[in-house]
């Protein structure tokens, strides 16, 4: 049966994170990839930290503190650099799927959202930088409960605000830490697993694999 809701993670399954640097690539020289890498997983082993001591920072103090651990790891790197690829942070490319994706959902009557660690001024400037804002019903940001995923709290600002019970919501990601901390909520949940990693989490698998978001309409 088609889900009532869709409900897509946004940094990683919508929005290409590494692209900020991608952006700047030419200027970065070749320690570039590394330095997004480290980027990404600082950002979030920041989000996964503060969220244990009950020390909250929004995601975008959290992106610019792991920008610079990053320049400090990747001495290469041109630090000057920084203000640049905070910028582009804020108009990150999406995936070349994702607007059609989105608007065909749209057109069968599903009622989409952006679920997402992101504070409301980041997910605000990409999905209009994306022209997301056309299609999307609702944005929900983890700054309303001020904890990040995968607290059963984030989860459930979908359910409490559309009223649904979890197994009416279809849940996207492209993380695994996400999609089984929503499995756990009790989403219905769709692995977008784009660098074809191996499963973990075994006990909160989800329900559908994909290698991109253009197998969602046919997965139901």
């Amino acid at each position: 049966m088609r889900q009532a809701a869709f409900v897509f993670d946004a940094y990683g399954t919508l929005f290409d994170v590494h692209a900020a640097v991608r952006r700047h690539a030419g200027r970065i020289g070749p320690d570039g990839q590394l330095l997004s890498e480290i980027w990404r997983a600082k950002q979030l082993e920041y989000s996964w930290t503060r969220t244990l001591m009950g020390a909250y920072r929004d995601f975008w103090q959290l992106t610019e503190e792991a920008l610079d651990f990053a320049f400090a790891r990747v001495p290469g790197a041109d630090r000057s650099l920084r203000a640049d690829l905070l910028e582009a942070y804020w108009h990150l490319d999406c995936y070349p799927e994702v607007p059609a994706v989105l608007k065909a959902l749209k057109a069968e009557g599903a009622r989409l959202a952006i679920l997402s660690n992101g504070s409301p001024a980041m997910l605000d400037a990409a999905v209009r930088s994306a022209a997301l804002d056309q299609v999307l019903d609702e944005v929900f940001s983890v700054d309303a409960v001020r904890r990040f995923k995968t607290d059963p709290a984030v989860y459930d600002l979908v359910a409490t605000a559309w009223r649904l019970y979890p197994e009416a919501v279809s849940f996207q990601s492209s993380n695994r830490w996400d999609v089984a901390g929503a499995a756990r909520f009790g989403f219905r949940t769709v692995w977008i697993n784009r660098s074809n990693h191996p499963d973990e989490y075994l006990d909160l698998r989800p329900d559908v694999i994909l290698s991109s978001l253009d197998g969602l309409l046919a997965a139901g």
